[in-house]
């Protein structure tokens, strides 16, 4: 049976939630709701599994703190012996406004601390969903603009994006990066306008 490893970054605790630092934890939790699946505490990392058509899925959220995220992909990519071709990781990204959504097969880490923690441990071949958060903040603002709590009206804002990432997620276990890529990035800078 093929096996995916879907990554959501994030920080553990109370206080870093609806964080923009964490949109990949809520997308991994919008994706569990809808599919009817639990996360538990396991060893680097809170972990639901489920199957999509014969393929065996594993959702991540790291408990390392952002900053080691590298350590939790590195040991259940190991652990389950996992193609690094069939993982996905999703993260929140200042270079895109609020609501728009970019994927990718591979790449830089665009300055992100977990996605560069992962790229020194295994390397830039592995896609990633950047989910925009914007970065309407001061010089010198941006720790407290991505530790910052979503507000209401931004939650609104964001979730149509959320919904169409857990459409991705599927899509890129059933279909692959290419063909995933190609139906969902044009999408990326309308996300917020589709329930308007």
């Amino acid at each position: 049976m093929d096996k995916y490893l879907i990554v959501g970054l994030g920080n553990v605790g109370d206080e870093y939630d609806l964080t923009r630092h964490n949109t990949g934890f809520m997308v991994l939790d919008a994706f569990a709701k809808a599919s009817n699946i639990c996360f538990e505490d396991k060893r680097y990392g809170f972990v639901a599994e489920t199957t999509l058509k014969g393929r065996k899925v594993f959702l991540l959220k790291p408990s390392t703190y952002m900053n080691l995220s590298g350590n939790a992909v590195r040991y259940w990519l190991t652990k389950e012996n996992i193609d690094q071709k069939r993982l996905l990781v999703i993260s929140d990204d200042v270079a895109l406004p609020l609501g728009d959504f970019r994927l990718k097969g591979n790449g830089s880490n665009g300055g992100h601390n977990g996605l560069g923690h992962i790229q020194q441990l295994i390397g830039q071949n592995y896609a990633r969903l950047r989910m925009g958060i914007g970065n309407e903040y001061a010089r010198g603002g941006q720790i407290d603009w991505v530790l910052g709590r979503y507000s209401e009206e931004e939650q609104k804002e964001l979730q149509p994006s959320i919904d169409l990432a857990v459409d991705i997620i599927k899509s890129f276990v059933l279909a692959g990066i290419d063909i995933t890529m190609n139906q969902y990035n044009k999408l990326g800078k309308r996300a917020k306008t589709k329930s308007e």
